[in-house]
């Protein structure tokens, strides 16, 4: 798919399996307003727009799924984890860990970083701020 953003893919990959994080992220962030982040000074909530942003889905995590740790090794990322970095200049970035290896050996990364969903072997490319597992 080349429309989208990178937490699309996120959502996407969710509703594959019946999950609608979209819906899920709305209603947490509706009764706990409060612990998501206020960087884009919103008084309310959006459905539109609010699943849509790499730090909420990271405090979605952190709060209805496992906060697991960052490491510098592979084999601690499996399928369907979900992984944040941070590219600099205040940008995040939000993708997920696929069952088909890399040449290198580690399980590559869908994600979409402005040029469409793409399969890559891109675990390690950015610094690592958040690593999550959800069912």
């Amino acid at each position: 798919m080349t429309t989208g953003v990178c937490t699309d893919v996120i959502i996407r990959a969710f509703r594959q399996v019946k999950v609608d994080l979209q819906q899920e992220v709305h209603q947490d962030m509706q009764q706990n307003f409060v612990a998501y982040p206020k960087d884009w000074n919103l008084t309310n909530t959006d459905p539109n727009i609010d699943h849509r942003r790499v730090p909420n889905l990271m405090v979605f995590f952190e709060r209805k799924g496992k906060s697991l740790p960052v490491t510098r090794n592979a084999d601690n990322y499996q399928p369907g984890d979900v992984v944040t970095w941070n590219l600099g200049g205040g940008e995040s970035h939000i993708g997920i860990v696929s069952n088909v290896r890399s040449p290198s050996g580690r399980f590559a990364i869908v994600h979409n970083i402005g040029a469409g969903t793409k399969l890559e072997d891109v675990l390690f490319n950015w610094k690592i701020i958040g690593h999550y597992r959800y069912f």
